[in-house]
């Protein structure tokens, strides 16, 4: 007896669509086949006019734990994430306290084990002062090295031009930035001050958090790792500018890669008069013109991943006025549906949507044996009914924090079913009450 067997459903994988079956067994993918009906099968799933994805990899999110519980946990915010078809997740190292040596690393993964509801890595945590942690690493250890180059919380940012350096030069692992010029945006700020006094809008946001500010950290990201032949990934690129430092093509002819995120790929800076602090987030939403090109360079493939940076707060530090708000909001519950709706809308094809949130998610990390639906991998995978409906409300919503920026929105589209190493955990309408059953990412990094 197997243990899961998909009939009828429209696979989409590896740029094709096609009819098939798909039998999983004991976590992994048995067989994709025309016919498999005869097969007995513990649980069978009619997947008849649904498309089936393998289930996306979030590379970069902010689960808040260890840290402040009211914001998330990796229990709570791992259930919003498969509830929305996202079956991995590589979360943060800017937690309470920061993710700074191995031993903080390794109790981060002790905390996920039978409590992360998708499959997790961590990523390892850069200080000025930390480079002697760096050399104790080994390729395994986490899904890649986050260096802030940017203002973050507590020690994180690195702006000492020696320790930019040696990270760059002897990291083991892909590297991974946050790209915005501090002096800039301290210099942006005393400019809305003086203008505005302590009322500056939420829409200054896209000016203070600046078009220049980001292209000039990026700019420097990237000659360090042209400098130093770095795996290099920069996160959440948010304007049209930046793009031109980086390269169309396929992931695994790259050295040097970028990511957009879903809600600046959805929302611009027009989007401040109604959703206000719930859409502040660092880099800032900017443009409707850097909007478009970001979508533009999704299609081009010179943006490479598409993630969330799922960062809850509380809906009271969201009331508050600009320079009191926290910047951060929750997507991983809506993520692939505002993509999927990107589809609906001629943006994206479910090719590509599967592309930039599995395959080149594993290609670009060396993810083993995840981000494709191929027989002998592990069988994590979205069910998505394109003709389906979801409404976003407050009593749908599975975040620790309670709220969502796309409340009061109706997707097009439906999570039909998300399956987690070959086991249901999200059936359409509710969590399955089996233990979390997440695994331990593991990868075959060359870097």
């Amino acid at each position: 007896m197997k243990d899961l067997l998909i009939t009828n459903a429209t696979v989409v994988n590896e740029g094709e669509e096609y009819a098939a079956d798909v039998l999983a067994h004991a976590g992994r993918i048995e067989r994709i086949d025309a016919d498999l009906s005869a097969i007995p099968a513990r649980q069978t799933l009619d997947a008849k006019g649904k498309h089936l994805l393998p289930g996306m990899i979030d590379d970069q999110v902010h689960f808040r734990e260890p840290g402040d519980g009211s914001k998330g946990t990796i229990a709570d915010e791992s259930r919003a994430a498969v509830a929305g078809g996202v079956t991995a997740f590589m979360e943060m190292p800017n937690t309470d306290p920061p993710t700074l040596t191995i031993e903080r690393l390794r109790e981060k993964y002790a905390r996920a084990a039978g409590r992360a509801y998708a499959n997790y890595a961590f990523y390892f945590g850069t200080a000025n002062d930390n480079l002697a942690q760096l050399r104790r690493l080994r390729p395994n250890d986490a899904c890649g090295i986050k260096i802030f180059m940017g203002a973050s919380t507590g020690n994180l940012l690195v702006d000492d031009p020696a320790a930019l350096a040696g990270f760059f030069a002897q990291s083991p692992l892909l590297i991974a930035t946050h790209c915005e010029h501090t002096p800039t945006i301290l210099q942006n700020e005393q400019a809305a001050r003086a203008r505005y006094g302590a009322a500056v809008p939420m829409r200054e946001h896209a000016r203070i958090r600046s078009e220049a500010a980001c292209y000039k950290s990026s700019a420097l990201a990237v000659q360090l790792a042209r400098e130093h032949d770095t795996r290099l990934h920069v996160l959440h690129l948010s304007t049209a500018k930046e793009l031109e430092l980086f390269a169309p093509g396929p992931v695994a002819a790259k050295r040097i890669t970028a990511e957009a995120c879903v809600h600046h790929l959805w929302f611009d800076e027009a989007d401040y008069a109604t959703k206000s602090a719930l859409i502040k987030c660092n880099p800032s939403i900017k443009t409707a013109t850097d909007k478009a090109a970001l979508l533009q360079a999704v299609r081009d493939d010179v943006i490479d991943v598409i993630a969330t940076d799922h960062a809850p707060h509380t809906w009271a530090e969201k009331q508050r006025d600009y320079f009191n708000a926290p910047s951060g909001l929750p997507l991983v519950q809506h993520a692939l549906l505002s993509l999927l709706e990107q589809v609906k809308r001629g943006a994206l094809t479910l090719p590509q949507v599967a592309r930039k949130t599995s395959h080149a998610v594993a290609e670009c990390f060396g993810v083993r044996e995840r981000g494709y639906i191929r027989e002998g991998y592990f069988a994590d995978l979205a069910l998505v009914d394109m003709e389906g409906r979801t409404a976003v409300t407050r009593d749908g919503l599975y975040y620790r924090c309670g709220w969502s920026p796309f409340q009061g929105h109706v997707f097009q589209a439906r999570i039909a079913a998300t399956i987690v190493n070959g086991r249901m955990v999200w059936d359409g309408e509710r969590i399955s009450k089996a233990p979390p059953g997440g695994q331990r990412l593991e990868f075959a990094q060359k870097f």
